[in-house]
Protein backbone atom coordinates (compact mmCIF):
# COMPACT_ATOMS: atom_id res chain seq x y z
CA UNK A 1 0.00 0.00 0.00
CA UNK A 2 1.58 3.23 -1.18
CA UNK A 3 -0.31 5.58 1.12
CA UNK A 4 -0.52 3.84 4.51
CA UNK A 5 -3.30 5.38 6.61
CA UNK A 6 -2.77 5.63 10.34
CA UNK A 7 -4.01 9.18 10.90
CA UNK A 8 -7.42 10.83 10.92
CA UNK A 9 -7.91 12.96 7.82
CA UNK A 10 -10.48 15.18 6.12
CA UNK A 11 -13.16 13.39 4.06
CA UNK A 12 -12.16 11.75 0.79
CA UNK A 13 -12.54 14.24 -2.01
CA UNK A 14 -14.16 13.36 -5.30
CA UNK A 15 -11.60 13.26 -8.13
CA UNK A 16 -13.41 14.82 -11.11
CA UNK A 17 -12.65 13.47 -14.58
CA UNK A 18 -10.59 16.00 -16.53
CA UNK A 19 -9.84 14.37 -19.87
CA UNK A 20 -6.55 15.49 -21.43
CA UNK A 21 -6.25 14.37 -25.08
CA UNK A 22 -2.50 15.03 -25.17
CA UNK A 23 -1.93 12.90 -22.08
CA UNK A 24 -4.02 10.08 -23.58
CA UNK A 25 -1.92 10.26 -26.76
CA UNK A 26 1.29 9.89 -24.74
CA UNK A 27 -0.18 7.00 -22.73
CA UNK A 28 -1.31 5.16 -25.85
CA UNK A 29 2.12 5.59 -27.48
CA UNK A 30 3.94 4.26 -24.42
CA UNK A 31 1.43 1.51 -23.57
CA UNK A 32 2.99 -1.39 -25.56
CA UNK A 33 6.40 -0.65 -24.04
CA UNK A 34 4.93 -0.39 -20.54
CA UNK A 35 3.09 -3.71 -20.89
CA UNK A 36 6.27 -5.46 -22.02
CA UNK A 37 8.32 -3.84 -19.26
CA UNK A 38 6.00 -4.00 -16.26
CA UNK A 39 3.82 -7.06 -16.84
CA UNK A 40 4.19 -10.71 -17.80
CA UNK A 41 2.00 -10.17 -20.88
CA UNK A 42 3.67 -10.91 -24.22
CA UNK A 43 0.61 -11.17 -26.46
CA UNK A 44 -2.87 -9.64 -26.54
CA UNK A 45 -5.40 -10.88 -29.05
CA UNK A 46 -9.10 -10.21 -29.40
CA UNK A 47 -12.14 -11.90 -30.87
CA UNK A 48 -15.17 -10.20 -32.42
CA UNK A 49 -13.35 -6.86 -32.62
CA UNK A 50 -15.44 -6.02 -35.67
CA UNK A 51 -18.46 -5.83 -33.34
CA UNK A 52 -16.69 -3.17 -31.29
CA UNK A 53 -15.60 -1.33 -34.44
CA UNK A 54 -19.22 -1.09 -35.56
CA UNK A 55 -20.31 0.05 -32.09
CA UNK A 56 -17.73 2.85 -32.10
CA UNK A 57 -18.84 3.85 -35.60
CA UNK A 58 -22.46 4.13 -34.44
CA UNK A 59 -21.38 5.94 -31.27
CA UNK A 60 -19.43 8.51 -33.24
CA UNK A 61 -22.39 8.97 -35.61
CA UNK A 62 -24.58 9.76 -32.61
CA UNK A 63 -26.77 6.66 -32.95
CA UNK A 64 -25.94 4.82 -29.72
CA UNK A 65 -24.47 5.14 -26.24
CA UNK A 66 -22.85 2.06 -24.76
CA UNK A 67 -20.91 0.71 -21.80
CA UNK A 68 -18.30 -2.05 -21.91
CA UNK A 69 -18.85 -4.43 -18.97
CA UNK A 70 -15.54 -6.25 -18.67
CA UNK A 71 -14.28 -9.21 -16.68
CA UNK A 72 -11.85 -8.22 -13.93
CA UNK A 73 -9.60 -11.13 -12.85
CA UNK A 74 -6.40 -9.03 -12.54
CA UNK A 75 -5.16 -5.49 -12.08
CA UNK A 76 -3.63 -5.72 -15.57
CA UNK A 77 -7.10 -5.70 -17.17
CA UNK A 78 -7.27 -1.92 -17.85
CA UNK A 79 -3.93 -2.13 -19.69
CA UNK A 80 -5.33 -4.91 -21.89
CA UNK A 81 -8.47 -2.94 -22.67
CA UNK A 82 -6.46 0.18 -23.42
CA UNK A 83 -4.36 -1.89 -25.84
CA UNK A 84 -7.61 -3.08 -27.44
CA UNK A 85 -8.75 0.53 -27.91
CA UNK A 86 -5.47 2.01 -29.12
CA UNK A 87 -4.08 -0.86 -31.22
CA UNK A 88 -6.59 -3.55 -32.16
CA UNK A 89 -9.77 -1.57 -32.84
CA UNK A 90 -8.08 0.91 -35.25
CA UNK A 91 -6.30 -1.99 -37.01
CA UNK A 92 -9.52 -3.95 -37.57
CA UNK A 93 -11.36 -0.76 -38.59
CA UNK A 94 -8.76 -0.08 -41.29
CA UNK A 95 -8.96 -3.67 -42.55
CA UNK A 96 -12.76 -3.34 -42.87
CA UNK A 97 -12.58 0.09 -44.49
CA UNK A 98 -14.38 1.71 -41.54
CA UNK A 99 -13.43 5.30 -40.81
CA UNK A 100 -13.23 6.02 -37.08
CA UNK A 101 -12.30 9.24 -35.36
CA UNK A 102 -9.21 8.82 -33.20
CA UNK A 103 -8.54 8.39 -30.35
CA UNK A 104 -10.51 5.27 -29.51
CA UNK A 105 -10.98 5.34 -25.76
CA UNK A 106 -13.50 4.88 -22.93
CA UNK A 107 -14.44 6.62 -19.70
CA UNK A 108 -13.53 4.05 -17.03
CA UNK A 109 -15.38 3.85 -13.72
CA UNK A 110 -12.90 2.97 -10.96
CA UNK A 111 -12.91 2.39 -7.22
CA UNK A 112 -12.07 5.58 -5.28
CA UNK A 113 -9.99 3.43 -2.92
CA UNK A 114 -7.44 2.53 -5.60
CA UNK A 115 -5.36 5.73 -5.17
CA UNK A 116 -5.18 4.97 -1.43
CA UNK A 117 -3.29 1.70 -1.94
CA UNK A 118 -1.75 2.23 -5.38
CA UNK A 119 -0.59 5.82 -4.79
CA UNK A 120 -2.23 9.22 -5.06
CA UNK A 121 -0.65 9.75 -8.50
CA UNK A 122 -3.02 7.06 -9.84
CA UNK A 123 -5.96 9.37 -9.15
CA UNK A 124 -4.28 12.10 -11.22
CA UNK A 125 -3.62 9.68 -14.08
CA UNK A 126 -7.19 8.38 -14.00
CA UNK A 127 -8.61 11.90 -13.97
CA UNK A 128 -6.55 12.99 -16.98
CA UNK A 129 -7.67 9.88 -18.84
CA UNK A 130 -11.29 10.86 -18.28
CA UNK A 131 -12.05 8.17 -15.70
CA UNK A 132 -14.50 8.76 -12.88
CA UNK A 133 -14.34 7.29 -9.34
CA UNK A 134 -16.98 5.81 -7.12
CA UNK A 135 -16.89 4.78 -3.46
CA UNK A 136 -17.94 1.22 -2.77
CA UNK A 137 -20.16 0.34 0.15
CA UNK A 138 -22.28 3.49 0.24
CA UNK A 139 -24.61 5.58 -1.89
CA UNK A 140 -21.95 7.78 -3.49
CA UNK A 141 -24.27 10.23 -5.20
CA UNK A 142 -21.46 12.48 -6.43
CA UNK A 143 -19.73 9.55 -8.08
CA UNK A 144 -22.99 8.20 -9.50
CA UNK A 145 -23.96 11.60 -10.94
CA UNK A 146 -20.57 11.86 -12.64
CA UNK A 147 -20.83 8.36 -14.15
CA UNK A 148 -24.44 9.00 -15.19
CA UNK A 149 -23.51 12.24 -16.91
CA UNK A 150 -20.60 10.66 -18.76
CA UNK A 151 -22.77 7.76 -19.93
CA UNK A 152 -25.27 10.13 -21.53
CA UNK A 153 -22.97 12.96 -22.58
CA UNK A 154 -19.33 11.84 -22.45
CA UNK A 155 -16.95 12.07 -25.38
CA UNK A 156 -16.39 8.30 -25.24
CA UNK A 157 -18.31 5.16 -24.30
CA UNK A 158 -18.10 3.89 -20.72
CA UNK A 159 -16.14 0.94 -19.31
CA UNK A 160 -16.66 -0.71 -15.92
CA UNK A 161 -16.14 -4.03 -14.12
CA UNK A 162 -19.55 -5.28 -12.91
CA UNK A 163 -17.84 -7.69 -10.50
CA UNK A 164 -16.78 -4.66 -8.46
CA UNK A 165 -13.16 -5.77 -8.07
CA UNK A 166 -10.59 -8.37 -9.03
CA UNK A 167 -11.04 -11.96 -7.90
CA UNK A 168 -7.78 -13.44 -9.20
CA UNK A 169 -9.55 -16.20 -11.15
CA UNK A 170 -9.77 -16.12 -14.95
CA UNK A 171 -12.43 -18.84 -15.13
CA UNK A 172 -14.64 -17.93 -12.19
CA UNK A 173 -16.88 -14.88 -12.37
CA UNK A 174 -18.04 -13.30 -9.14
CA UNK A 175 -21.70 -12.38 -8.72
CA UNK A 176 -22.26 -9.13 -10.61
CA UNK A 177 -23.31 -5.92 -8.93
CA UNK A 178 -26.48 -4.21 -10.23
CA UNK A 179 -24.89 -0.81 -10.73
CA UNK A 180 -24.04 -1.32 -14.41
CA UNK A 181 -27.63 -2.18 -15.32
CA UNK A 182 -28.94 0.74 -13.24
CA UNK A 183 -26.63 3.18 -15.01
CA UNK A 184 -27.88 1.84 -18.32
CA UNK A 185 -31.51 2.55 -17.44
CA UNK A 186 -30.59 5.99 -16.10
CA UNK A 187 -28.87 6.74 -19.39
CA UNK A 188 -31.99 5.70 -21.32
CA UNK A 189 -34.06 7.93 -19.03
CA UNK A 190 -31.76 10.93 -19.51
CA UNK A 191 -31.77 10.51 -23.29
CA UNK A 192 -35.56 10.33 -23.36
CA UNK A 193 -35.90 13.48 -21.24
CA UNK A 194 -33.50 15.28 -23.58
CA UNK A 195 -35.50 14.19 -26.63
CA UNK A 196 -32.62 12.10 -27.99
CA UNK A 197 -33.33 8.84 -29.81
CA UNK A 198 -29.98 7.11 -29.27
CA UNK A 199 -30.07 3.45 -28.29
CA UNK A 200 -28.39 2.36 -25.03
CA UNK A 201 -26.37 -0.85 -24.98
CA UNK A 202 -24.28 -2.81 -22.50
CA UNK A 203 -21.52 -4.88 -24.10
CA UNK A 204 -20.06 -7.86 -22.20
CA UNK A 205 -16.31 -8.29 -22.61
CA UNK A 206 -14.35 -11.35 -21.54
CA UNK A 207 -10.69 -11.23 -20.51
CA UNK A 208 -8.80 -14.49 -20.07
CA UNK A 209 -5.14 -15.04 -19.20
CA UNK A 210 -3.11 -18.13 -20.12
CA UNK A 211 0.57 -19.03 -19.93
CA UNK A 212 2.75 -19.20 -23.01
CA UNK A 213 4.65 -22.10 -21.44
CA UNK A 214 3.35 -24.04 -18.43
CA UNK A 215 5.32 -22.63 -15.44
CA UNK A 216 5.21 -25.76 -13.25
CA UNK A 217 8.77 -25.26 -12.00
CA UNK A 218 8.03 -21.65 -10.99
CA UNK A 219 4.89 -22.78 -9.19
CA UNK A 220 6.88 -25.48 -7.39
CA UNK A 221 9.45 -22.91 -6.27
CA UNK A 222 6.74 -20.56 -5.03
CA UNK A 223 5.10 -23.42 -3.15
CA UNK A 224 8.44 -24.12 -1.47
CA UNK A 225 8.68 -20.47 -0.39
CA UNK A 226 5.15 -20.53 1.02
CA UNK A 227 5.78 -23.81 2.82
CA UNK A 228 8.91 -22.40 4.44
CA UNK A 229 7.14 -19.14 5.40
CA UNK A 230 4.28 -21.04 7.05
CA UNK A 231 6.49 -23.46 8.99
CA UNK A 232 5.97 -26.57 6.87
CA UNK A 233 8.84 -28.83 5.85
CA UNK A 234 9.85 -28.14 2.26
CA UNK A 235 9.63 -31.27 0.11
CA UNK A 236 10.49 -30.26 -3.46
CA UNK A 237 8.94 -32.42 -6.14
CA UNK A 238 11.36 -34.16 -8.49
CA UNK A 239 9.03 -33.57 -11.44
CA UNK A 240 6.71 -30.58 -11.15
CA UNK A 241 3.19 -31.35 -12.38
CA UNK A 242 -0.37 -31.04 -11.17
CA UNK A 243 -0.22 -34.59 -9.83
CA UNK A 244 2.89 -33.95 -7.74
CA UNK A 245 2.06 -30.40 -6.62
CA UNK A 246 -1.64 -30.70 -5.81
CA UNK A 247 -1.11 -32.69 -2.58
CA UNK A 248 1.43 -30.07 -1.48
CA UNK A 249 -1.02 -27.28 -2.24
CA UNK A 250 -3.77 -28.99 -0.25
CA UNK A 251 -1.42 -29.55 2.68
CA UNK A 252 -0.34 -25.90 2.61
CA UNK A 253 -3.96 -24.71 2.50
CA UNK A 254 -4.94 -26.99 5.39
CA UNK A 255 -1.96 -25.83 7.45
CA UNK A 256 -2.71 -22.14 6.84
CA UNK A 257 -6.33 -22.69 7.78
CA UNK A 258 -5.24 -24.37 11.00
CA UNK A 259 -2.97 -21.45 11.88
CA UNK A 260 -5.72 -18.91 11.22
CA UNK A 261 -8.31 -20.96 13.11
CA UNK A 262 -6.00 -21.03 16.14
CA UNK A 263 -5.38 -17.30 15.73
CA UNK A 264 -9.07 -16.38 15.83
CA UNK A 265 -9.99 -18.95 18.47
CA UNK A 266 -7.22 -18.08 20.90
CA UNK A 267 -6.93 -14.31 20.54
CA UNK A 268 -10.40 -13.27 19.37
CA UNK A 269 -12.38 -15.91 21.30
CA UNK A 270 -14.32 -17.04 18.24
CA UNK A 271 -15.94 -20.44 17.75
CA UNK A 272 -15.12 -22.40 14.60
CA UNK A 273 -16.17 -25.89 13.41
CA UNK A 274 -14.56 -28.50 15.66
CA UNK A 275 -12.30 -31.27 14.45
CA UNK A 276 -15.05 -33.86 14.87
CA UNK A 277 -17.39 -32.01 12.50
CA UNK A 278 -14.66 -31.59 9.90
CA UNK A 279 -13.53 -35.17 10.36
CA UNK A 280 -16.90 -36.42 9.19
CA UNK A 281 -16.20 -34.93 5.75
CA UNK A 282 -14.13 -37.49 3.86
CA UNK A 283 -13.25 -35.37 0.84
CA UNK A 284 -10.29 -33.01 1.56
CA UNK A 285 -11.52 -30.38 -0.89
CA UNK A 286 -14.99 -30.28 0.64
CA UNK A 287 -13.51 -30.11 4.13
CA UNK A 288 -11.33 -27.20 3.03
CA UNK A 289 -14.35 -25.39 1.59
CA UNK A 290 -16.31 -25.77 4.84
CA UNK A 291 -13.40 -24.59 6.96
CA UNK A 292 -12.64 -21.66 4.64
CA UNK A 293 -16.24 -20.46 4.66
CA UNK A 294 -16.34 -20.54 8.45
CA UNK A 295 -13.00 -18.77 8.74
CA UNK A 296 -13.95 -15.98 6.31
CA UNK A 297 -17.21 -15.40 8.18
CA UNK A 298 -15.32 -15.24 11.48
CA UNK A 299 -12.71 -12.81 10.15
CA UNK A 300 -15.43 -10.49 8.86
CA UNK A 301 -17.26 -10.70 12.18
CA UNK A 302 -14.19 -9.25 13.91
CA UNK A 303 -14.39 -6.19 11.68
CA UNK A 304 -18.18 -5.94 11.76
CA UNK A 305 -18.39 -6.13 15.53
CA UNK A 306 -15.91 -3.29 15.91
CA UNK A 307 -17.78 -1.06 13.44
CA UNK A 308 -21.19 -2.16 14.82
CA UNK A 309 -22.33 -3.57 11.47
CA UNK A 310 -24.87 -6.31 10.81
CA UNK A 311 -23.59 -9.49 9.18
CA UNK A 312 -25.93 -9.69 6.21
CA UNK A 313 -25.51 -10.21 2.50
CA UNK A 314 -22.71 -11.83 0.51
CA UNK A 315 -19.08 -11.78 1.60
CA UNK A 316 -18.36 -9.09 -0.97
CA UNK A 317 -21.23 -6.89 0.25
CA UNK A 318 -20.04 -7.29 3.82
CA UNK A 319 -16.46 -6.43 2.82
CA UNK A 320 -17.62 -3.25 1.12
CA UNK A 321 -19.63 -2.14 4.16
CA UNK A 322 -16.63 -2.73 6.42
CA UNK A 323 -14.40 -0.76 4.06
CA UNK A 324 -16.78 2.18 4.01
CA UNK A 325 -17.17 2.10 7.79
CA UNK A 326 -13.39 2.13 8.15
CA UNK A 327 -13.11 5.07 5.80
CA UNK A 328 -15.73 6.93 7.82
CA UNK A 329 -13.51 6.51 10.89
CA UNK A 330 -10.39 7.67 9.04
CA UNK A 331 -11.71 10.30 6.60
CA UNK A 332 -13.88 12.34 8.93
CA UNK A 333 -16.30 15.15 8.26
CA UNK A 334 -15.37 16.81 11.57
CA UNK A 335 -11.73 16.99 10.42
CA UNK A 336 -12.46 19.26 7.46
CA UNK A 337 -11.00 22.22 9.33
CA UNK A 338 -7.75 20.71 10.58
CA UNK A 339 -6.57 24.02 12.07
CA UNK A 340 -9.59 24.17 14.35
CA UNK A 341 -8.85 20.78 15.94
CA UNK A 342 -6.95 20.66 19.23
CA UNK A 343 -3.87 18.51 19.73
CA UNK A 344 -5.80 16.16 22.01
CA UNK A 345 -8.66 15.77 19.51
CA UNK A 346 -6.17 15.05 16.74
CA UNK A 347 -4.36 12.46 18.85
CA UNK A 348 -7.66 10.73 19.68
CA UNK A 349 -8.64 10.85 16.00
CA UNK A 350 -5.33 9.26 15.04
CA UNK A 351 -5.89 6.52 17.60
CA UNK A 352 -9.32 5.78 16.09
CA UNK A 353 -7.87 5.79 12.57
CA UNK A 354 -5.10 3.41 13.56
CA UNK A 355 -7.57 1.03 15.19
CA UNK A 356 -9.94 1.21 12.20
CA UNK A 357 -7.10 0.41 9.84
CA UNK A 358 -6.14 -2.57 12.00
CA UNK A 359 -9.73 -3.87 12.06
CA UNK A 360 -10.00 -3.49 8.28
CA UNK A 361 -7.04 -5.88 7.95
CA UNK A 362 -9.35 -8.81 8.68
CA UNK A 363 -11.63 -7.69 5.87
CA UNK A 364 -8.69 -7.36 3.45
CA UNK A 365 -7.83 -10.96 4.19
CA UNK A 366 -11.35 -12.04 3.28
CA UNK A 367 -11.37 -9.99 0.05
CA UNK A 368 -8.74 -12.28 -1.46
CA UNK A 369 -10.98 -15.33 -1.05
CA UNK A 370 -14.47 -14.14 -1.97
CA UNK A 371 -14.48 -16.22 -5.19
CA UNK A 372 -12.45 -19.19 -3.95
CA UNK A 373 -14.07 -22.62 -3.75
CA UNK A 374 -12.61 -25.98 -2.88
CA UNK A 375 -13.13 -27.36 -6.38
CA UNK A 376 -11.63 -24.76 -8.75
CA UNK A 377 -8.56 -26.85 -9.61
CA UNK A 378 -10.24 -30.23 -9.37
CA UNK A 379 -12.98 -29.22 -11.84
CA UNK A 380 -10.35 -28.41 -14.48
CA UNK A 381 -6.74 -29.01 -13.38
CA UNK A 382 -5.00 -26.58 -15.73
CA UNK A 383 -1.75 -24.81 -14.96
CA UNK A 384 -3.62 -21.49 -15.02
CA UNK A 385 -6.04 -22.52 -12.28
CA UNK A 386 -3.22 -23.99 -10.23
CA UNK A 387 -1.14 -20.84 -10.58
CA UNK A 388 -4.05 -18.55 -9.69
CA UNK A 389 -4.86 -20.53 -6.55
CA UNK A 390 -1.21 -20.59 -5.47
CA UNK A 391 -0.96 -16.82 -5.98
CA UNK A 392 -4.04 -16.27 -3.82
CA UNK A 393 -2.32 -18.19 -1.01
CA UNK A 394 0.82 -16.09 -1.61
CA UNK A 395 -1.32 -12.95 -1.27
CA UNK A 396 -2.77 -14.21 1.99
CA UNK A 397 0.68 -14.87 3.46
CA UNK A 398 1.93 -11.48 2.22
CA UNK A 399 -0.96 -9.74 4.01
CA UNK A 400 -0.32 -11.68 7.20
CA UNK A 401 3.37 -10.74 7.06
CA UNK A 402 2.55 -7.13 6.20
CA UNK A 403 4.58 -7.21 2.96
CA UNK A 404 2.69 -4.35 1.32
CA UNK A 405 5.46 -3.24 -1.02
CA UNK A 406 6.26 -6.69 -2.42
CA UNK A 407 5.12 -7.17 -6.02
CA UNK A 408 3.01 -10.14 -7.00
CA UNK A 409 5.26 -12.92 -8.36
CA UNK A 410 5.31 -13.43 -12.12
CA UNK A 411 5.34 -17.17 -12.68
CA UNK A 412 5.75 -17.01 -16.45
CA UNK A 413 4.97 -15.14 -19.65
CA UNK A 414 1.28 -14.80 -20.39
CA UNK A 415 -0.99 -14.15 -23.32
CA UNK A 416 -4.39 -12.51 -23.09
CA UNK A 417 -7.55 -13.17 -25.06
CA UNK A 418 -10.24 -10.50 -25.09
CA UNK A 419 -13.68 -11.52 -26.37
CA UNK A 420 -16.36 -9.01 -27.28
CA UNK A 421 -19.83 -10.38 -26.59
CA UNK A 422 -23.26 -9.64 -28.02
CA UNK A 423 -24.61 -6.25 -26.89
CA UNK A 424 -27.55 -6.20 -24.49
CA UNK A 425 -30.13 -3.57 -25.41
CA UNK A 426 -31.28 -1.45 -22.50
CA UNK A 427 -33.52 0.68 -24.72
CA UNK A 428 -35.67 -2.33 -25.63
CA UNK A 429 -36.28 -3.03 -21.94
CA UNK A 430 -36.75 0.58 -20.89
CA UNK A 431 -40.57 0.78 -21.44
CA UNK A 432 -41.11 -2.11 -18.98
CA UNK A 433 -38.63 -0.53 -16.54
CA UNK A 434 -40.73 2.65 -16.44
CA UNK A 435 -43.80 0.92 -15.01
CA UNK A 436 -43.20 1.35 -11.28
CA UNK A 437 -40.55 0.77 -8.64
CA UNK A 438 -41.11 -2.97 -8.63
CA UNK A 439 -40.79 -3.09 -12.42
CA UNK A 440 -37.63 -0.99 -12.22
CA UNK A 441 -36.02 -3.32 -9.68
CA UNK A 442 -37.05 -6.33 -11.75
CA UNK A 443 -35.62 -4.75 -14.90
CA UNK A 444 -32.28 -4.10 -13.23
CA UNK A 445 -32.19 -7.64 -11.85
CA UNK A 446 -32.99 -9.19 -15.24
CA UNK A 447 -30.30 -7.22 -17.05
CA UNK A 448 -27.77 -8.08 -14.36
CA UNK A 449 -28.67 -11.75 -14.60
CA UNK A 450 -28.46 -11.74 -18.41
CA UNK A 451 -25.11 -9.96 -18.23
CA UNK A 452 -23.86 -12.57 -15.75
CA UNK A 453 -24.77 -15.41 -18.13
CA UNK A 454 -23.30 -13.55 -21.11
CA UNK A 455 -19.96 -13.00 -19.37
CA UNK A 456 -19.84 -16.59 -18.18
CA UNK A 457 -20.36 -17.64 -21.77
CA UNK A 458 -17.28 -15.69 -22.84
CA UNK A 459 -14.90 -17.78 -20.70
Amino acid sequence: MADVIYQAQPPLEFIPPAFNPLFLRVVQLLLPTYINWQTAITQIEAENVEVLVDLYRQFQEGKIRFMLAFRHPKTDDPFCLSYLFSQLVPKVARSHGTMLQLPIHAHFIYDRGIPLWAGSYVGWIASNLGATPIQRGKADWTGLRSARNLFANGKFPMAAAPEGGTNGLSENISTLEPGIAQLGFWCAEDLQKAGRDQQVLIVPVGIKYSYVDAPWDAIANLLSELEAASGLPVNPSEFASVESLYPRLLTLAEHLLSLMEQFYTRFYHQKLPDAKTIGEIEDRNEALAVRLKALLNTALLISEQYFDLQSKGSLRDRCQRVEQAGWNYIFREDFKDVKGISAVERALGDRVAEEANARMWHMRLVESFVAVSGNYIRENPTVERFAETTLILWQMIAKIKGDKAVRRPQLGKQKVKITVGKPISISERYPAYQGNRLAARQGVAEVTNDLQHAMEGLI
